[in-house]
């Protein structure tokens, strides 16, 4: 039988941070693999610090 489950107990790694920035109309979102999410920027680089400055915190890679 075939279980998502891990085969031994304890605590399993979170994946790595993965941001993103995307953009609907005039406005840029960063958004992040671990559920983090910046508000609607109109500017793009404020939405690239915000989003390097989450990698920062927390470890990962930009893209």
């Amino acid at each position: 039988m075939h279980s998502e489950l891990p085969a031994v107990t304890g605590t399993a790694r979170m994946p790595e941070h993965r941001v993103a920035i995307s953009e609907r109309g005039s406005f840029s979102f960063a958004t992040c693999s671990c559920g983090w999410f910046a508000p609607a920027r109109r500017s793009r680089d404020l939405a690239r610090r915000e989003a390097a400055d989450h990698v920062a915190a927390n470890g990962g890679e930009s893209g």
